[in-house]
């Protein structure tokens, strides 16, 4: 009993916990914050007109097709996004799918390859991943995307294939 008690209670004590809390959740917030801060809010002005700006274009994107190729041992996806007046910098195109043993999901950012011929705001996605699960368990997706904007805490928005 005391040794079991000598090894957890390192692991389970407030005093981890409020170091955990301090150095993965405190310190980053604060110097965000501090970041945000500078240069009279530059950063932090720029963060809200990326924000409004998505929040007012965000109704308008939409998947086109997407399709998926096997070939030995990956799956060659590729999808079709419509994202109108909107940069494709301020958003992330990636396929998701579900960790195993409700473990930690799967993600990959699928590359940007090129426009649409004659549609405006089409890209071609693309991404390829290994073909140790079933093509179906992945699903593409489109989440917001800005350099030191905590997603899904800041902004939740994310749009799914299916």
């Amino acid at each position: 009993m005391r040794e079991s008690m000598a090894q957890l209670t390192p692991r389970f004590s407030a005093s981890r916990a409020v170091c955990d809390y301090t150095e993965r959740h405190y310190l980053p917030a604060a110097n965000a914050f501090h970041s945000r801060h500078a240069n009279q809010g530059a950063l932090g002005r720029q963060m809200v007109d990326w924000h409004n700006n998505l929040a007012q274009k965000w109704p308008g994107l939409h998947f086109g097709e997407v399709t998926v190729d096997t070939q030995g041992d990956h799956h060659n996806f590729a999808a079709q996004i419509f994202l109108p007046d909107l940069d494709p910098a301020a958003v992330r195109l990636e396929l998701y799918a579900n960790g195993p043993n409700d473990g930690a999901p799967f993600r990959q950012e699928m590359k940007q390859l090129r426009p649409i011929d004659g549609a405006a705001g089409g890209w071609i996605y693309a991404a390829s991943v290994p073909a140790n699960r079933p093509a179906a368990d992945f699903t593409a997706r489109v989440i917001p995307r800005f350099d030191g904007i905590a997603i899904p805490l800041e902004d939740a928005r994310i749009l799914w294939q299916r």
